[in-house]
């Protein structure tokens, strides 16, 4: 016989929502409002990578010299994140995506 797993919060308190407006969500349809978002990519510290995989990956991602990668994979490990990059968000998904290449954890925020 399968096990059933049920959600015991929902059986006590269910949820209803007949009173409630949900708002509603859009969609921007213009890919200028996306530019014009001003973004960030935030750099979460592991206890996976070194710290010249961390470096390579930040110059590769960013352009940046080797000390100021290294100046970020040292505030990584000392605070837990980093800012890493800010820009708009095309820009800042690509540099998103190539540190997360080597499955380092990434952020990108507006």
């Amino acid at each position: 016989m399968p096990t059933m797993l049920v959600d015991l919060a929902s059986e006590l308190w269910p949820v209803t929502l007949s009173n409630v407006d949900m708002p509603e969500i859009g969609f921007a349809e213009d890919v200028d409002v996306l530019q014009d978002l001003v973004s960030r990519v935030i750099l979460y510290n592991d206890n996976v990578h070194t710290f010249d995989e961390v470096i390579s990956q930040v110059c590769k991602a960013v352009g940046c010299s080797e000390d100021h990668a290294a100046s970020v994979a040292w505030e990584v490990h000392t605070r837990g994140q980093s800012l890493v990059f800010e820009g708009d968000m095309f820009e800042c998904l690509k540099v998103s995506s190539v540190l997360e290449e080597i499955a380092l954890h990434t952020q990108v925020l507006t």
